[in-house]
């Protein structure tokens, strides 16, 4: 079931709409077009009890004054690009440097996430389609992206990107939610228990850019093979760490890419029992704990920002990966399509 509602209006007047996609098991998800945002997400815990477990906005207002992306569509280029340039078959180009005016973060000035998404409603799905211009942002071809979020019976929240451009191109796109399994207002995310199958992460300097150096996590904070308590290693003596404040760090999926979806990571909040896993044919998760949540816009309700409350795993491939020619590979050619399909699958232990 899907349900529409008026979410406000953007300042020349066009409406900006949000989506409720509800399911018979009591889960509900919520979208706004104003970015592809998801707002909400509520799941029950184990005693059937439900609560949002994502970051979020009560006004149209609020999302458009703060930072920090919440649970928005991320793009043309999710992640960072040194010096906010690139070349790109002999040609260079300056993008957006929206970061501390040195570095492009998740798509320059004005990426993906303030972008005024056209939707399509299914039947247990929505459609949203967004067209970027040839040099928007100084990145070259003409781009549209569709995103399909589709909510199962079974609480999976699915998420298909589809892209084509005219000419070359860098494009790496994912979506920014801060989950936060006990619900968004109930404290740090130290306790939640963290898999992900990765056996490296990128090093990177104090400015949050990757050195190349791709780091086994053999013996390091960054191991999560094993699941552990987000908060047991966050503040561990580690040069990485520090310079983040805490996780926000690309962690290389065993193997890579895949085919098809697979299982790549599993968060569990002890105290909800809620349990999210994440599918994923990406070969890369972003992990980020919520470093610098310290604006004063408040979260739904009032809830006020605060750091280390909620946690992102954004699938992605390796961020400035056109810097570094043994990275991913982020190119988009004419005639080519990009599809990739992430699964946030809910459950209860």
């Amino acid at each position: 079931m899907v349900q529409k509602t008026v979410f406000g209006r953007m300042d020349d007047g066009r409406e900006v709409e949000a989506y409720t996609l509800a399911n018979g098991a009591g889960m509900q998800v919520r979208i706004t077009t104003y970015g592809g945002a998801l707002m909400q997400i509520i799941v029950p815990d184990r005693e059937g009890k439900p609560a949002d477990v994502i970051c979020g906005y009560d006004s149209l207002e609020d999302y458009r004054r703060a930072d920090g992306y919440q649970g928005a569509l991320i793009g043309r280029w999710g992640n960072r690009i040194a010096g906010a340039r690139f070349s790109l078959d002999g040609t260079e180009y300056c993008v957006g440097a929206n970061e501390n005016g040195k570095n492009l973060l998740h798509g320059g000035f004005h990426g993906f996430n303030e972008k005024l998404w056209k939707a399509e409603a299914g039947e247990n799905s929505l459609t949203l389609h967004t067209f970027s211009p040839h040099g928007e942002e100084g990145f070259p071809g003409n781009l549209a992206v569709t995103v399909t979020y589709t909510l199962t019976e079974d609480n999976r929240l699915m998420l298909d990107y589809r892209a084509e451009v005219d000419r070359k191109t860098v494009i790496n796109l994912t979506n920014h939610a801060y989950f936060n399994l006990g619900g968004y207002a109930s404290g740090p995310i130290f306790d939640h228990t963290l898999w992900l199958d990765a056996d490296s992460y990128l090093e990177t300097d104090a400015a949050l850019i990757p050195t190349g150096r791709l780091v086994p996590v053999e013996g390091t904070p960054f191991d999560f093979r094993t699941p552990k308590a987000i908060g047991r290693d966050i503040g561990a003596d580690n040069r990485d760490l520090q310079y983040g404040g805490g996780y926000d760090h690309c962690f290389n999926l065993t193997g890579g890419a895949s085919d098809e979806p697979i299982l790549r990571g599993e968060l569990y909040d002890p105290h909800s029992g809620r349990v999210m896993q994440i599918f994923t044919d990406r070969p890369c998760i972003q992990l980020y704990t919520g470093n610098v949540m310290t604006e004063p816009v408040p979260f739904k309700g009032g809830y006020p920002q605060q750091k280390h409350h909620a946690v992102c795993l954004e699938t992605q491939s390796m961020p400035d990966s056109m810097h570094h020619p043994h990275f991913t590979d982020g190119t988009l050619a004419p005639g080519e399509v990009f599809t990739s399909r992430t699964v946030y699958a809910f459950s209860v232990r």
